[in-house]
């Protein structure tokens, strides 16, 4: 992340352009006469809602967006009875 400074005056004139660049992982330091006194940075990605994290998700091409209403499961496999059982407790080493 790149630190960047500007002054009070600069930052109220160009503040849009200034969230864009913090948006984009810039930080920015603001300076009164000289003297820095804010920094505008970044909210980290784990305290953004969910929604904005799933969209930035889909952006990325990380996931697909969900289309129209979701599938129903299937229902589950039938078994004998006491089956599951069974291999449960084969698996445990009963």
């Amino acid at each position: 992340m790149r630190k960047r400074t500007t002054g009070v005056r600069e930052a109220k004139a160009q503040f849009s352009a200034l969230l864009r660049d913090v948006r984009a992982g810039h930080e920015w330091v603001i300076t009164e006469r000289g003297a820095p006194i804010a920094k505008l940075v970044p909210i980290p990605a784990e305290d953004r809602p969910l929604a904005e994290r799933v969209r930035r998700l889909v952006e990325a091409g990380a996931i697909e967006p969900e289309h129209g209403e979701r599938q129903p499961l299937p229902p589950p496999l039938p078994l004998e009875k006491g089956l599951a059982q069974r291999w449960l407790r084969e698996d445990r080493g009963e």
